[in-house]
Formats: C-alpha cells, sequence, structure tokens
C-alpha cells in the first residue's frame, strides 16, 4: 500500500501568495536597502556593479543569484565590464560553494522570458545550482516539489564564512 506523507515547506507560501512577481522587483528592492540588511536578504556580496545572493526561493540548497545592479531583461544592454564582472562572480561562487558545501557539480544559467523558466522577467540573473549525485529524485516529478534539505539562514552562515573568496582583487 503507497502512504503519502506531508512534507512541510512553510516559508514556499511568502513566494506563491506574492502578486505578480514582475510587478515589484525583489532584486532592486534589495540593492536599494543598506548594507546592513545584507545578512537578512541573504545578499553575500556587492561587487562594482554586481552583486551575488542565496535565492530566495531555490532549487536546492546552496542556489545562488550573480545579477546586475542594472534593471534590465535585455543582454545586450549589459556592458562588456558589467558582463566580464557577472561571469567572474559566477566562476568564483562556484569556487565558494566548493568549499563551503562540497557539491559534485554544478547547472549554471540564465532563463530569459516566461517559457524559459524565468520567475522574474524583468531582471537578468545567473543561476549557480549546486548538485549531488542523490539530489534528485521523484518529488519533482511526481508532486512537483523540490525537498531543501538546509535551511536558509544555515546555509547563508556557511558561505558567509567563505565570502571572501567573491572579493575581487582588481
Amino acid at each position: 500500500m503507497f502512504t503519502v506523507k506531508k512534507i512541510w515547506a512553510p516559508w514556499r507560501i511568502e513566494y506563491i501568495k506574492q502578486p505578480n512577481k514582475d510587478d515589484e522587483c525583489f532584486i532592486c528592492k534589495i540593492i536599494e536597502e543598506p548594507s546592513e540588511n545584507d545578512s537578512k536578504n541573504l545578499l553575500l556580496y556587492r561587487g562594482k556593479n554586481v552583486l551575488v545572493m542565496l535565492n530566495l526561493y531555490p532549487y536546492i540548497t546552496g542556489h545562488l543569484l550573480v545579477t546586475p545592479y542594472l534593471h534590465t531583461s535585455e543582454l545586450n544592454e549589459i556592458s562588456d565590464n558589467v558582463s566580464t564582472e557577472m561571469w567572474k562572480l559566477t566562476t568564483k561562487s562556484v569556487e565558494l560553494l566548493k568549499k563551503a558545501i562540497s557539491p559534485q557539480g554544478f547547472n549554471i544559467g540564465i532563463n530569459l522570458g516566461k517559457v524559459s523558466g524565468a520567475g522574474l522577467l524583468s531582471h537578468i540573473h545567473i543561476h549557480v545550482v549546486p548538485r549531488w549525485s542523490n539530489d534528485t529524485n521523484f518529488m519533482p516529478i511526481l508532486a512537483n516539489t523540490r525537498v531543501i534539505s538546509q535551511a536558509l539562514e544555515e546555509t547563508f552562515n556557511e558561505l558567509a564564512q567563505h565570502k571572501e573568496m567573491l572579493i575581487d582583487e582588481e
């Protein structure tokens, strides 16, 4: 006999109840807040033109976003120096995750447009998603549910211990 078990993810209700998610850009809102709120906002690093933060609604533990301060949905609107900084911080984010939480692989990408899976259409961001050999299971397929194995604040604290790795020496 098959028994249905409940998985509680109470933090998801904030995401579900949000109005049209593109009416207010959560990234711009976080950028505008004072740096004293960075920990509360799970923002790990503010670069010259780009920031690195934990995804508030992650696919898996350690899911980071690398995003420019510039509010745009168009790749061709991002200058060469900002693109370079984004890629450098993406590379450094991979190294940070390797050191802090030891994933076995990564998915890295940008979702452009709703049909590609973009949850926020108006502000480009790179997803850096750590992966482990046993992190895929039946939950996303059968129940459209992801199992996050660690609280966001706990993950943030682990990553913050190594955030100096994100600092650009230039």
